[in-house]
């Protein structure tokens, strides 16, 4: 079975994707800042570091890795963004890509797959007009974002290599995600929306995601930019909805106003009011089967774990 290296490993895709890879049998490494006597020891996953800022990294990680699985990168919503957030958030997607980059370009290697991680950002704010991935980058800081990070996925087709990008939309998991914002404060019997019309969340369960990377690993077909959304994508409102229906919660639906959202985020609001309705037409097109294709299957499997 082939070795697969995952950067990112220790995030909420990055976790799944673990488990996921060694049950079929894949030998994992991955590269991270932690060293190994930091974090808990996973059984058949060889753990390695880098420091992205100097340039570092152990190339022991690259021994027998046939492909590539490119995750890493600062969380886009754990702070306000300054001009060193947002420094920070472009660097540790672009500078970690152009590490790996460097060392396949310059030294004998086996790799013949690099996947890498995007968002549905990348399209900026669509309202309600169905995005494919012919349609060109959007404006705002997340399509910046996505652009340059995409760039960087790019490149290593000037090496021979399969490079895939996977455009995910909003993950939907019980172990982190959006899920725990969208749900925090049912228990209090509420459960609010944006009042913005036409606006479109791109979800997708994190075992679809994964699902997603894993097919492109096994599909030599799979190559360039793809939606990682679910096939159908709800209006805000519809969604939570559905949250309510699969919590069986008797919490009211009440509007909040996106004034009032600009206002307490400024221009971190675009994550939230972004309308996304992304088609999954094209992975569907190059064989991927989605495990939960409908919001309420989804929804239903996560809340009853």
């Amino acid at each position: 079975m082939e070795k697969v290296l995952i950067t990112g490993a220790s995030g909420l895709v990055g976790t799944r994707l673990t488990e996921l890879l060694l049950a079929k049998g894949y030998d994992v490494n991955t590269v991270g800042r932690q060293t190994a006597d930091d974090r808990p020891e996973k059984n058949a996953v060889a753990q390695f570091t880098w420091e992205i800022g100097s340039g570092m990294m152990d190339t022991k990680a690259f021994e027998g890795i046939s492909a590539i699985i490119h995750l890493a990168g600062a969380g886009v919503a754990d702070r306000r963004w300054s001009d060193e957030c947002k420094k920070e958030i472009i660097d540790s997607r672009v500078k970690s890509a152009k590490l790996i980059f460097d060392f396949l370009r310059n030294n004998k290697h086996e790799v013949k797959t690099f996947i890498s991680a995007s968002a549905v950002g990348y399209y900026g704010d669509c309202g309600d007009e169905l995005v494919t991935e012919e349609r060109k980058a959007g404006k705002g800081f997340l399509a910046e974002v996505c652009k340059q990070w995409e760039q960087s996925a790019k490149q290593f087709s000037k090496l021979g290599i399969r490079e895939v990008r996977c455009r995910i939309g909003i993950v939907l998991s019980k172990n982190g995600g959006a899920l725990p914002e969208l749900t925090k404060t049912i228990p209090l019997g509420v459960a609010s929306y944006f009042a913005k019309s036409n606006l479109y969340y791109p979800w997708i369960h994190v075992d679809d995601v994964c699902g997603i990377m894993i097919h492109a690993l096994e599909n030599e077909s799979v190559n360039g930019a793809y939606n990682a959304t679910a096939p159908l994508p709800l209006p805000m409102k519809d969604l939570m909805k559905e949250i309510l229906t699969a919590k069986k919660s008797k919490a009211v639906l009440v509007p909040a106003p996106p004034f009032a959202i600009k206002l307490a985020l400024g221009e971190m609001s675009e994550m939230l009011l972004g309308s996304l309705r992304c088609s999954a037409d094209k992975i569907l097109s190059g064989g991927y089967q989605f495990k939960f294709g409908k919001i309420r299957n989804a929804l239903n499997d996560i809340f009853r774990k």
